[in-house]
């Protein structure tokens, strides 16, 4: 996964209105409510049926370590769908999206001006188009440059242009060297 992806998957899980299971027995129980036998969830897990069995009768109580971290990824890739969707239908409908970064950003501009990158740390709202494309993206396996595209797109509008107040000689800005991203809708 790349940068944008894990701050959308954060973003997701911030949206829970319930925690996930977390005993290894709870997890399992859930895993075979959503897939429905204990072979598809050992297919899942890439552990064998009477391993998920013993699990969900408590009699192993720990996962190896790779074992617990796909469970947990898989419990957590289930959970709440609904939730999730409701709030990236919202941010694409009318909330749209926050973008908070420190990166460095490079533009096209003009000849005379100063288009060096530079880092900066920006709290940016981008309206609900913006947040439509980078979900649809991303849910058509887009590539993070890609995503990271739709962001600065974004941020040229908003932030650098203010929408079409100010510097309109930038043609195209660019993220670099991400520090930190993080998304919130």
């Amino acid at each position: 996964m790349g940068e944008i992806d894990d701050a959308i998957e954060r973003a997701d899980r911030e949206a829970f209105t319930k925690d996930p299971p977390k005993t290894l027995k709870g997890q399992i129980g859930f895993l075979l409510k959503q897939l429905g036998s204990a072979k598809a969830v050992a297919q899942e897990l890439g552990v064998t049926a009477d391993s998920v069995n013993r699990y969900r009768r408590g009699a192993r109580k720990h996962a190896r370590v790779d074992v617990a971290a796909k469970i947990d990824d898989a419990v957590r890739a289930r959970w709440q769908p609904l939730v999730r969707k409701r709030r990236q239908k919202q941010a694409a409908a009318s909330g749209g999206i926050t973008v908070e970064t420190r990166a460095r950003f490079g533009y096209s501009a003009a000849v005379g001006t100063t288009d060096d990158g530079r880092f900066r740390r920006l709290t940016v709202h981008l309206p609900p188009t913006y947040a439509q494309r980078l979900f649809d993206a991303r849910n058509t396996g887009a590539s993070d440059q890609q995503m990271r595209g739709i962001i600065a797109e974004g941020f040229k509008d908003v932030y650098f242009q203010d929408g079409g107040n100010r510097a309109l000689g930038i043609s195209d800005v660019a993220i670099n060297d991400i520090d930190y991203l993080d998304l919130d809708y």
